[in-house]
């Protein structure tokens, strides 16, 4: 295949949702995005490309079954947060080599099964042994940001209200309500300098892609790159934050695959699993300069009506984060904002999109893996 395209996208709703197993979200999901791509019989899927993280040995096989999804290959896929958009550069690889026609993309995950509040550090880690959560990872990146560049309390609340505002106009949203900064700065601290209201909430959801070549379908979105990297080893050689140069560079690895640049995206959906990724991604994506992603979300520049808006979905903070299902929930709100089909939170006039997700949490290495997609153009 010369160019791989998106043919439908499906998401379940996202939220808590412990009554609610797998197999229900998973039929959500994947049922969308076939009537979405036009698929009428599942014997089209030549093969499934599934993630989850926390999803026990056979959760892909156990919920497809049910849709009458059997006896091709499925893969299972696990990168940390960047887990279903792996599974999507993957299989856009495998259909560019011809090694298959049609993929489904899945990404599921139950996190109300295994946890009730954050992450439960990993023992096997040494940092994760140490008790070093997720929320401590990122306060340590604003912590170096301040260090480098400078960092208001009220750029990180910015991002937070930036963020709800959008969810509030997106109905599959966890969180619906708009905040304002001093409800941002002045909620529970978590991590210094973040507080409650600059942290995704865990959620349980599925999210799905129809992959395939070109079929002349104007609905269909093509894959203009998608990019893959894990972190290097990190250590006294950067001076950036935490994640950042793996950002970049896959940033620039995309960038160089599309022929485009960061200046030519119409909108992003970035990684804000916290307020401060958010800032560290624009910067390594290369939407502002070192140090200028605080001025860019206090300009309105990154907000709806703004020059390139980020996470018009209302990103992470607003819709939750089921981590094997995030990077397909942010290609999906891609796919819709390119054909012109995201509604009240719609980016007039949007091309091209692009995508980029961060798996964190492994010591030693700035990331587990890094993804970057553009899509339309």
């Amino acid at each position: 295949m010369s160019a791989a395209f998106v043919h439908g996208v499906g998401t379940s709703r996202f939220g808590r949702q412990p009554g609610v197993g797998a197999p229900a979200l998973v039929q959500q999901a994947v049922t969308e995005a076939l009537d979405d791509a036009g698929v009428g019989d599942v014997r089209e899927l030549d093969a499934v490309f599934a993630g989850t993280v926390f999803g026990a040995p056979g959760t892909a096989q156990r919920a497809l079954q049910l849709l009458g999804i059997t006896g091709v290959p499925i893969l299972t896929f696990e990168n940390a947060c960047a887990t279903s958009s792996t599974a999507l550069h993957e299989a856009r690889h495998a259909v560019l080599s011809g090694r298959f026609r049609r993929v489904l993309c899945l990404g599921v995950e139950t996190m109300t099964l295994h946890f009730s509040g954050p992450i439960t550090p990993e023992e096997t880690d040494v940092e994760g042994r140490a008790g070093l959560a997720l929320p401590g990872v990122y306060a340590m990146v604003a912590s170096r940001y301040e260090h480098l560049y400078g960092l208001e309390p009220k750029a990180l609340a910015a991002v937070s209200v930036k963020n709800r505002r959008h969810g509030a106009l997106n109905p599959r949203a966890q969180h619906g309500a708009e905040v304002t900064a001093e409800e941002v700065l002045a909620s529970r601290m978590v991590a210094d300098p973040l507080t409650l209201l600059q942290c995704c909430d865990i959620s349980d959801a599925a999210t799905a892609a129809v992959i395939g070549g070109e079929r002349g379908v104007g609905r269909d979105v093509r894959i203009a790159a998608s990019a893959l990297r894990s972190g290097e080893l990190w250590d006294h050689r950067s001076t950036q934050p935490w994640g950042y140069e793996l950002m970049a560079r896959v940033a620039g690895d995309a960038w160089q695959e599309a022929g485009i640049g960061p200046e030519d995206v119409d909108l992003f959906e970035v990684h804000d699993a916290f307020t401060i990724g958010e800032i560290t991604a624009t910067e390594a994506l290369g939407i502002a300069e070192p140090g200028g992603g605080c001025d860019l979300v206090l300009s309105g520049h990154t907000a709806l009506g703004g020059r390139q808006p980020v996470n018009p979905s209302g990103g992470l903070l607003s819709r939750g984060h089921p981590l094997g299902a995030t990077g397909l929930a942010q290609v999906a709100e891609a796919v819709w904002q390119v054909r012109g089909e995201a509604g009240a939170r719609q980016v007039e006039g949007a091309r091209v999109a692009a995508v980029e997700t961060m798996g964190g949490g492994t010591a030693g290495i700035d990331g587990n893996g890094c993804v970057v997609v553009v899509l339309g153009g």
